[in-house]
């Protein structure tokens, strides 16, 4: 079967009429393969799109950790923001989407391998495509080259941690103090595992190694700076990708807050908003896991020249701030998991809070949850585009949105 290609889905795959889903297909070429059900899954190009580029990346055709390679930069870039729109739009938003700030290649300093034991020894890296076959990614062009350099160790931890059938999860974080590792999924910690991973880390220079929560080598803080602060965030913790992500997400939010001065953080994970923030404002940050709004406030009580940071554990999902507590700020950041915050925007939109920085990594539920706020009296100033998921269909955003219509 022939067909042309109308556009990308938000995984990436290329759609034709039908709707059918096409791998690797750019909008407007012709491809050529046979169709089941609603997939052709291997296409061939017919007609390639101008757009097209030859993936730079070894493992492209295996592995399943860049979608878009195929795709030039300057498409990938139009196509996030469209994405953007394409979101707003089914709310019946609009807003000005600025520009996009894409991180460059070899700079993720935080992945999620996989791990498993085979007949002719061990496999470590990303699942294929669609695959639970996991494939070598050596020659990796996402991850720094010292997470690349540790995948000898990660190799040596899987043939003695993993079990036989099962995967080991390897989360592997660049810090200040070197590589901080946290695996979960393996064998037991019993005593002679424990000392054969010592001995690995040791030997790989590690900062930090974690079997399963438990700490098993700690030969270095693996710190976080977070402005002037330095945190030390829980094994495995969320952390922003790439720090040129995290730089460009900090920056729109210090350009959405402004010169308010009395700020909430909300989901505040470890402080990667609230302490930059606390250099001009007092913040209050509110965060569900009891271990990461500790590390937040470690980090604030060993800086110096930050403002107060008041720290709150608190399932925002289940008991969001109120407008009566949210009257007591000047501006609010948000940045929620995937599945948005529509509880917490229900509130704000009815509170009487000036500026709100949102920050997301779903477009839907962040057109969903601004819907929500835009019908409680807020318009979108703008949106900013911050890709740390390079050649991935993956996008995250900061959007200010400012309240219009004044609640008495």
């Amino acid at each position: 079967m022939r067909l042309t290609i109308d556009r990308l889905g938000h995984l990436g795959d290329g759609i034709a009429p039908g709707p059918v889903f096409v791998p690797g297909a750019l909008p407007g070429e012709e491809v050529e393969g046979e169709v089941t059900g609603d997939r052709m899954q291997a296409p061939r190009i017919v007609a390639p799109s101008p757009d097209r580029v030859r993936a730079a990346c070894p493992h492209y055709r295996a592995c399943g950790g860049c979608n878009l390679m195929h795709a030039s930069d300057d498409f990938i870039a139009e196509w996030k923001k469209d994405v953007v729109r394409s979101a707003l739009s089914g709310q019946a938003l609009e807003a000005p989407v600025r520009s996009i700030t894409t991180s460059p290649p070899n700079s993720r300093r935080r992945a999620t391998l996989s791990g498993r034991r085979t007949r002719k020894g061990v496999v470590v890296g990303f699942h294929g495509r669609a695959s639970d076959t996991v494939v070598p990614i050596p020659g990796c062009l996402l991850l720094r080259r010292e997470l690349l350099a540790a995948l000898p160790a990660m190799e040596e931890i899987t043939a003695i941690g993993a079990s036989r059938k099962g995967e080991l999860s390897l989360t592997v974080t660049l810090s200040d103090g070197g590589i901080d590792m946290a695996l979960t999924g393996g064998k037991p910690l019993e005593p002679g595992l424990f000392s054969a991973l010592a001995a690995i880390a040791g030997k790989a220079d590690l900062a930090r190694l974690t079997w399963d929560g438990e700490t098993v080598v700690t030969a270095r803080p693996p710190v976080q700076r977070f402005g002037r602060a330095m945190v030390l965030p829980p094994s495995g913790g969320f952390l922003q990708a790439t720090r040129e992500g995290e730089a460009a997400l900090s920056a729109f939010v210090a350009e959405a807050v402004g010169t308010a001065r009395r700020v909430a953080d909300l989901f505040a994970g470890s402080g990667t908003f609230a302490l930059p923030l606390a250099e001009t404002a007092e913040v209050h940050a509110v965060e569900g896991e009891v271990d990461a709004i500790a590390a937040l406030d470690a980090g604030w009580r060993r800086a110096a020249g930050l403002h107060r940071v008041a720290t709150e554990t608190r399932d925002l999902f289940r008991r969001p701030l109120l407008p009566d507590e949210l009257r007591a700020f000047d501006a609010v950041v948000i940045d929620p998991p995937r599945a948005g915050a529509e509880a917490q925007c229900t509130e704000l939109a009815r509170s009487g809070v000036p500026v709100v920085a949102m920050v997301s990594c779903n477009p839907v539920t962040f057109a969903r949850d601004a819907r929500i706020m835009c019908h409680g009296g807020y318009a979108i100033d703008w949106v900013e585009v911050v890709d740390q998921f390079r050649w991935s269909p993956h996008v995250e955003l900061v959007a200010r949105l400012s309240r219009r219509i004044s609640k008495s």
